[in-house]
């Protein structure tokens, strides 16, 4: 089977041999977002709940060169470096979907690339037609 690869061009460059998102049928796979800003390159300045809102900035920029949406999201992993971050995590999260709600696994880790203090990656869900074309590849 080969790969049907997602290329954001607004979201952070990938900082490994990874793609942004991968299609299978239906289903779209999202790559952990760190809070990089993908004008700089640079982790965001702030609090979690500065870098939390920072990526879903950048997932949102991947669903939509899918021809998503964060309404199409139907799975969500979150990792935190600190458990005490997890209520402004929850309060930006919050702030982004409507009931009904996705599912959700939330786990702290021991560290996160570039210092970062989250990291979230997701599972969509959409119909393939409409995709945006350049998107795609073999």
């Amino acid at each position: 089977m080969s790969r049907d690869t997602v290329h954001a061009p607004d979201a952070p460059a990938a900082v490994g041999p990874y793609s942004h998102g991968v299609r299978a049928g239906d289903v779209l796979y999202l790559s952990g977002q760190t809070p990089i800003d993908p004008a700089t390159g640079r982790l965001v300045d702030g609090d979690v709940a500065n870098q939390t809102a920072r990526v879903f900035a950048n997932l949102s920029a991947v669903l939509a060169a899918a021809g998503l949406t964060l309404d199409d999201v139907v799975k969500v992993n979150v990792y935190l470096v600190d458990m005490a971050d997890f209520a402004a995590m929850n309060q930006v999260y919050a702030s982004v979907f409507a009931e009904p709600f996705p599912a959700r696994t939330t786990v702290a880790v021991a560290g996160l690339p570039l210092g970062a203090r989250v990291e979230i990656a997701a599972v969509a869900c959409g119909a393939t037609a409409g995709q945006p074309p350049g998107n795609r590849r073999a």
